[in-house]
């Protein structure tokens, strides 16, 4: 498949094609660490995994330290379809790259299996193909601002209308209340095509991504929220109504490589 970053020569980043297509296939990965273990992964995450994942077909989309949990590393890796899925983690989990980093990286981890393999809610509602370059990993650190990731647990079965309801009735309050939504998703129902890396199976969910130059700036999208009658009378019931469980509200602060940030 096509590779989906080129190599500036001129200051050794890393500029997306422009007509790169966004992933069909994305993971949220959520990996739990030990106590202070987050830096030492995300340093070699952000120096040794980026590039050398692309290069065999995948796109790390974005990685977060997530501010409610300082144990916890977060990221986004997509794919084009799930036979392709299948054929780069094999090539990448079976390559030199992750046997000589493997122990490092394992040792940092409590736990890895907590991944909801998703696809786009609509044929336009994936990530864009990112129109910036990747900062080099010895380059100068930009303002990462603020992803912040909504999960909404569902009813089988319900994930296509709850996309119809968002689309329809949250997404336009959300962005009259200053949010940018980056994408949304529902769940890959496909037979996890690497049974390796496990994935969490039998859930039904919606996902959406959000984007803000600032976590203050995030606070006033709240706060504009708490103030919009058709949010608080009509949005949030109906989508309470919706949902199975109260929703998983992550605050995602971007690495200084991630492509996904405010």
């Amino acid at each position: 498949m096509t590779v989906l970053t080129d190599r500036d020569g001129t200051d050794g980043g890393i500029r997306p094609k422009a007509n790169a297509p966004g992933p069909s296939i994305v993971e949220l990965r959520r990996y739990r660490l030990h106590p202070g273990k987050r830096e030492t992964l995300i340093d070699l995450f952000d120096r040794e995994f980026v590039e050398t994942q692309e290069a065999v077909g995948m796109r790390v989309i974005g990685q977060f330290r997530d501010l409610d949990a300082p144990n916890d590393f977060v990221w986004l890796r997509g794919f084009s379809d799930m036979p392709s899925r299948a054929a780069a983690l094999q090539t990448f989990y079976t390559g030199p790259v992750w046997a000589a980093h493997r122990d490092v990286a394992n040792g940092t981890m409590i736990n890895s299996d907590n991944v909801l393999l998703l696809r786009p809610a609509a044929p336009q509602a994936g990530f864009a193909a990112p129109a910036e370059e990747r900062l080099h990993v010895a380059g100068p650190q930009g303002q990462p601002g603020l992803i912040v990731a909504t999960i909404c647990y569902l009813a089988p079965r319900t994930d296509e209308a709850f996309a119809t309801f968002f689309g329809e009735s949250l997404q336009p309050i959300l962005r009259r209340a200053s949010a940018t939504v980056l994408a949304a998703f529902v769940t890959e129902r496909s037979p996890n095509t690497f049974p390796r890396l496990p994935v969490r199976e039998g859930e039904t969910v919606f996902a959406w991504f959000s984007s803000f130059p600032s976590l203050p700036a995030y606070e006033s999208h709240l706060a504009a929220l708490a103030q919009s009658d058709e949010w608080v009378s009509k949005a949030l019931p109906e989508m309470d109504r919706r949902t199975w469980r109260p929703n998983e509200v992550s605050r995602l602060m971007p690495t200084g490589r991630s492509l996904l940030h405010g």
